[in-house]
């Protein structure tokens, strides 16, 4: 008769939570390994070697049931991935067709799948020494494996990375409503001239009438409908754009696309320099890695790979569909931003119609993401500037005022930077692949020593993910330095 029991790996980990009777816990919830052999604080004891030492550990075990489930109230697998997808899908994927154009059909398309994959290898690999460090938040974690000055210093590239990320967002929405330069906006198309043309004045009552209301709320699990609501409107972007792309391949009217990078032109090799970093940025997530897990219902580490495993396969889908189907539309006219291409005629029936389905969808898609990435944001600015204060789901005002500072700092900075391109190369180059492809390695490389054995193929891919991050980071530096340089002459 078969056993019902199954064995469990010894590199799998248990949550022990205290039960008291809704009593609060008289400490954090302690994260062990199952693999007691090569915890660091295994050692003789009684004469046995490999044995661990609770004692040495502060760990009271009866207080704790031998398995816990986590918390029995929080967010599903499907809310979890909503979020983490959300997260993703931002304001990246409206560089991407920009991106396709300078790397061609080819290389970019690898390019999409092989950054994707990257990304889920660095979030386990996040989740895995998270949860070995019990760690609840990115900052946390890096300092746990590096020390402080490294947490600070992770901490300032989410600072940067997040605050540049929702500043995109408002370029994004202020260009397609108000209009810019070159294109017409959404609300003059409706409405003609007007108090709307004034991209401040729009982008200021965005903010506080839809931005703010979403932006107060201190869980992220609160924001996982809206989460829901703005894959959702991602995945009508990408089919409406999808299927407008294949109408036009079918009819003969799409030129055929470059296929391999462009060398011919100092130009071209400049934008080639700047463009990985751009589509590295579109992938970072782990900044809110930790506030997911925490909030996940019956959390484990496997479940919260299931949850990045499914966002990845998600958002490749999303990421090339609409890389490939904009670039296909626009071929060399296909802007940086893409959604501003969507403002003349498609060649097509209902083109009229269509333009304002993608423009006025993703624009509110964007006001559901931009939440999302002011959460973290918000709970990074006061982990480093109030380490010693009570949390900040415990005080209101505290959260309310970090709230309103952070909206008001992002709001000017929409109005002093010209273009999404400009933000995505330098963040991309600097922070986004700090947090998404430096700092996870590092952890893994470090901790690995200390309890948590990487297998060879897990060390030797931190290793090239390491490699390969730092590269990209100095190319693309070096690239955007020039660039300016050039435009400057």
């Amino acid at each position: 008769m078969g056993s019902p029991y199954k064995a469990v790996s010894k590199s799998a980990y248990v949550e022990l939570q205290s039960h008291n009777d809704g009593a609060a816990p008289k400490s954090d919830p302690k994260f062990l390994p199952l693999d007691m052999d090569g915890y660091s604080g295994s050692k003789n004891v009684n004469g046995v070697d490999g044995v661990y030492d609770y004692d040495d550990a502060n760990v009271d075990v009866d207080d704790y049931p031998l398995i816990g489930n986590g918390p029995k109230t929080g967010s599903g697998v499907s809310g979890a991935v909503f979020n983490l997808t959300t997260t993703i899908i931002g304001a990246g994927i409206m560089a991407l067709p920009a991106t396709m154009k300078v790397l061609g059909l080819v290389l970019g398309f690898v390019l999409i799948i092989l950054m994707g994959i990257l990304s889920e290898i660095s979030v386990e690999l996040l989740v895995r020494f998270s949860v070995f460090c019990k760690a609840s938040s990115y900052g946390e974690v890096v300092e746990r494996a590096l020390g402080k000055p490294a947490r600070i210093m992770s901490e300032i590239c989410i600072i940067v990375n997040n605050a540049g990320v929702m500043v995109v967002y408002l370029i994004i929405m202020g260009d397609v409503l108000s209009g810019s330069v070159r294109h017409v906006g959404v609300f003059d198309q409706w409405l003609g001239n007007g108090f709307w043309d004034h991209r401040k004045l729009v982008i200021f009552i965005i903010l506080v009438l839809f931005l703010a209301p979403l932006c107060v709320l201190d869980k992220i699990d609160s924001l996982s409908t809206t989460s829901a609501a703005s894959v959702a409107l991602a995945v009508v972007f990408v089919i409406v754009c999808f299927s407008v792309a294949m109408i036009k391949l079918v009819e003969g009217k799409i030129e055929a696309p470059r296929m391999s990078p462009d060398f011919g032109s100092k130009k071209a090799i400049l934008d080639l320099l700047v463009v990985i970093p751009i589509m590295s940025n579109a992938y970072v997530c782990h900044f809110n890695v930790q506030p997911i897990y925490n909030e996940l219902e019956n959390r484990s580490p496997d479940k919260m790979y299931r949850v990045g495993r499914i966002t990845t396969v998600i958002c490749v889908m999303v990421y090339a569909s609409t890389a490939i189907s904009g670039y296909l539309l626009f071929g060399k006219d296909t802007e940086a931003d893409v959604l501003t291409n969507f403002d003349k005629d498609l060649g097509i029936r209902f083109s009229s119609a269509l333009n304002y389905i993608v423009r006025a969808g993703y624009i509110l898609h964007l006001v559901l993401v931009f939440p999302v990435i002011h959460f973290s944001l918000r709970q990074t600015v006061d982990a480093l500037l109030f380490e010693k204060s009570a949390p900040l789901s415990e005080s209101r005002k505290r959260c309310l005022a970090l709230t309103a500072v952070l909206l008001v700092l992002i709001y000017i900075g929409s109005t002093m930077i010209p273009n999404i391109w400009t933000a995505f190369k330098f963040t991309g180059a600097t922070t986004a692949v700090s947090l998404g492809f430096i700092f996870p390695p590092l952890i893994a490389l470090r901790l690995c020593k200390k309890g948590v054995a990487l297998s060879p193929v897990e060390k030797s891919l931190s290793w090239v993910m390491l490699v390969l991050a730092v590269m990209v980071s100095i190319v693309g530096v070096i690239g955007n330095v020039y660039g300016l340089e050039s435009k400057s002459e």
